[in-house]
C-alpha cells in the first residue's frame, strides 16, 4: 500500500440523498422463474439521465488496437486500454451471448473513492459485456480490468446473469493513493431470488483459506471457469486491506463486506434495503420479522455503531435481511416488470394513503427526500418506482432459446411499457436510439420524452389517469410476452442462417418500439383531452346529421379526507352561510 489511512479517517457514507439512492436491481435464478429463464432487472435512476438504448455492434480489432475509456456518468475521458481481437454485440446492458449486467451505487467509505486508474463502473459494465460469453467469464474479466487498469468509482453492487446463473458482485476502490479494488462475488443458489438497491448486501462469505471447496480468491480465478461448484470468489486482499486501513478488527471468518465497507445506517436501510424488502415480501413469507430493520427503526447491534471507528463483529447488525430468499411460487417476466413498479403498496408506508399524496392519491414526493420542520428531520420514502428513472429493463436470459431479450423501458417504471429488444439485433429503433433527443433537446420521435410527458400528466390526477395507463400497459406487455414473442421465436427457428434470423428479430424489435412510441403519443393526446382543466371529458354518441361529437364534462371532486383536512386548516374561511 502506498499510504495507510489513520484511525481518524473520515468514514463518510454516501447514502443520504444523492447518487447513492439511485437504482434498483432484482435477480431471479432459472429455478425460480416460470420458464427457466435467468432474469435481472435494473432501474437507472437519475434526475439528469436521458433514457436511450445503447448499442455496441460486434467488431474485429487489429493487433495492438487501443480502446478509449470514458466516464459513463459525465463523459470525461479516462484513458486507454488494449482492445481484444473481437467484441460482441451489446444491446443496452445485455449481449448476444445473453450475458446481462446491472448495478446500484452504494457509495460506502468516501476515503476509498477515486482510486488510480481508468475504469469507472459504467465502462466496467460495457467493456465486460463486449468481451464475456457467460457470467463467470464476466466476473473474471471485471476482476482483471480493475486489477490491471485501476478502479475510479464509488462502491458498487453488480447483478450478473447468463442463461444458467445469477451472481452478485460487490466492489469498492482503494482510495486515491492505491490502484485496484476489493470485491466479493457470490452466486445466487438456483431456485432463489435476490436484490440490491444502493446498500451493499454481501455480509460474511465462505473463505478459501478455510479449505472451502466452493470458494476461491482472485489469484485462482481460472478455477471459476473450470469448476461449476465454485459459488464464491473474492479479491485476495479484501480482508487484509480492511485491516490494514483500520476499517476492521476481528477474525477473518466474521468479516462482513457490507458492514465494513458500507456500514448500514438509517438511510441505508430505509431508503435502500426497504426496496429489496418490498420485492421479497411479494414472493415469500415471514418478511415482517425484518420490517424493523428495513424501515431503519430497529437496526439491532450488540454495540452501538459510530462512524469514524474501526468496525468489529459486535458493531454489525444482527437482524439484517438474507441475501437471497426462496419464493413461494415461480416468477414470470410480467411479475418482474411489476416488481419494478412498487410504491410500498400494502404497507403502512404506502405513499398513496397519506395527506402527502394530495387529493388524487399520487404515490410520489418531489425531492429533496429529507425535510425539516421546527428542528425535527423527516423523510419521504424512496420506492422502487420513482419519477427520476432514465431507463429500466428486465433482462431475460433464455436457456431454451439461443436469443435473449432485454425488455426495455424509459422514464418512470410505473408508467413505462417494457418493449422486447432482441440482443442480437443489428440496429436500434429510432425512438430509443442514442442522439434522438437529450435532457436539453426535445424530440417528437423520442420514447423518453413521450413517456415522460405521459408520466407527468398522470401525476396531476393519479387515481384517475394511472389506472388507464396501467390497463393499456398490461395489455401490451401481456400480448408481447404471451403471443407475439412466442410467435416470432417459432418464425425465427424456421429461418435458415443466422443473418436471416438477426434481420427478422431486428425488424420485429424496431417495429415494436417505434409503433409503441407512436401509439403512446396518441394515447397521451386522448388522456390529455379527457382530463384537461380538472374535468373528466368523455365523447358521447354523435346524433344523426350532426357534424360535432358531443362531450360530456364531469367534475370529479376531491376526496372527503382532503376536504376534512382543508376545513381543519382553514376553519370557517370557506364555509357557505
Amino acid at each position: 500500500m502506498k499510504k495507510l489511512f489513520t484511525a481518524m479517517m473520515a468514514l463518510a457514507l454516501v447514502f443520504a440523498f444523492g447518487k447513492a439512492n439511485a437504482c434498483t436491481n432484482f435477480l431471479i435464478t432459472k429455478g425460480a422463474s416460470t420458464d427457466g429463464s435467468c432474469m435481472i432487472s435494473y432501474a437507472a435512476d437519475s434526475h439528469v439521465l436521458y433514457g436511450e438504448l445503447y448499442h455496441y455492434p460486434a467488431a474485429d480489432h487489429e493487433p495492438g488496437a487501443m480502446r478509449d475509456v470514458y466516464d459513463w456518468d459525465g463523459g470525461a475521458y479516462l484513458g486507454q486500454i488494449p482492445e481484444v481481437a473481437h467484441t460482441y454485440n451489446v444491446v443496452g446492458n445485455m449481449n448476444e451471448w445473453q450475458v446481462a449486467i446491472g448495478e446500484t451505487t452504494y457509495g460506502g467509505i468516501e476515503a476509498l473513492w477515486g482510486g488510480q486508474g481508468v475504469i469507472d463502473y459504467g465502462s466496467l459494465i460495457y467493456i465486460t459485456l463486449q468481451r464475456a460469453t457467460n457470467a463467470r467469464e464476466a466476473i473474471k474479466i471485471m476482476g482483471e480490468l480493475v486489477y490491471n487498469y485501476g478502479y475510479v468509482s464509488e462502491g458498487e453492487s453488480f447483478s450478473i446473469c447468463d442463461t444458467e446463473e445469477c451472481w452478485i458482485l460487490e466492489m469498492i476502490g482503494k482510495g486515491k493513493e492505491n490502484k485496484g479494488a476489493v470485491w466479493v462475488a457470490r452466486r445466487i443458489p438456483d431456485g432463489y431470488v435476490s436484490g440490491h438497491a444502493n446498500q451493499a448486501r454481501i455480509t460474511t462469505f465462505p473463505l478459501a483459506s478455510r479449505k472451502c471447496k466452493t470458494s476461491i480468491t482472485f489469484k485462482n480465478i481460472d478455477k471459476l471457469l473450470k469448476d461449476k461448484n465454485i459459488d464464491c470468489v473474492y479479491a485476495d486482499d479484501v480482508i487484509s486491506f480492511a485491516k490494514e486501513m483500520k476499517l476492521y478488527n476481528g477474525p477473518d471468518d466474521k468479516f462482513s463486506f457490507s458492514d465494513v465497507y458500507n456500514p448500514v445506517t438509517f438511510d441505508g436501510a430505509r431508503f435502500c434495503d426497504l426496496r429489496v424488502w418490498a420485492m421479497f415480501n411479494k414472493v415469500t413469507d415471514n418478511m415482517n420479522e425484518y420490517w424493523g430493520y428495513a424501515t431503519g427503526r430497529d437496526i439491532q447491534r450488540v454495540q452501538p455503531y459510530t462512524a469514524n471507528m474501526c468496525q468489529t463483529p459486535d458493531n454489525f447488525p444482527t437482524n439484517r435481511m438474507p441475501l437471497w430468499v426462496k419464493p413461494n411460487k415461480q416468477v414470470s417476466v410480467l411479475d418482474m416488470m411489476d416488481f419494478m413498479r412498487d410504491h410500498l403498496e400494502g404497507t403502512e408506508l404506502d405513499m398513496s394513503k397519506d395527506f402527502g399524496a394530495g387529493p388524487f392519491h399520487c404515490p410520489y414526493r418531489w425531492r429533496p427526500m429529507d425535510w425539516e420542520v421546527d428542528g425535527v428531520t423527516y423523510v419521504h420514502e424512496r420506492t422502487t418506482a420513482t419519477q427520476q428513472t432514465g431507463f429500466s429493463f428486465v433482462a431475460q436470459s433464455r436457456g431454451y432459446n439461443p436469443f435473449g431479450i432485454i425488455w426495455f423501458g424509459v422514464d418512470d417504471t410505473d408508467n413505462c411499457v417494457y418493449c422486447p429488444m432482441y440482443t442480437c439485433m443489428a440496429e436500434i429503433p429510432e425512438s430509443y436510439r442514442e442522439g434522438n433527443g437529450s435532457m436539453s433537446e426535445w424530440s417528437e420521435t423520442s420514447a423518453f420524452w413521450t413517456f415522460s410527458q405521459m408520466s407527468n400528466w398522470a401525476y396531476t390526477k393519479y387515481n384517475y389517469i394511472h389506472p388507464e395507463i396501467r390497463k393499456r400497459q398490461r395489455e401490451m406487455e401481456t400480448k408481447w410476452v404471451e403471443k407475439l414473442v412466442p410467435e416470432l421465436d417459432k418464425k425465427v427457428e424456421a429461418i435458415k442462417g443466422r443473418d436471416g434470423q438477426v434481420l427478422e428479430m431486428t425488424r420485429f424489435s424496431c417495429n415494436a418500439a417505434n409503433e409503441l412510441c407512436a401509439s403512446w403519443k396518441r394515447f397521451y393526446h386522448e388522456l390529455f383531452m379527457k382530463y384537461m382543466d380538472g374535468n373528466l371529458n368523455t365523447a358521447q354518441p354523435t346524433k344523426p346529421g350532426s357534424k360535432y361529437t358531443p362531450i360530456k364534462s364531469e367534475h370529479p371532486k376531491y376526496s372527503d379526507e382532503y376536504y376534512r383536512i382543508l376545513i381543519e386548516k382553514t376553519g370557517d374561511k370557506y364555509k357557505a352561510y
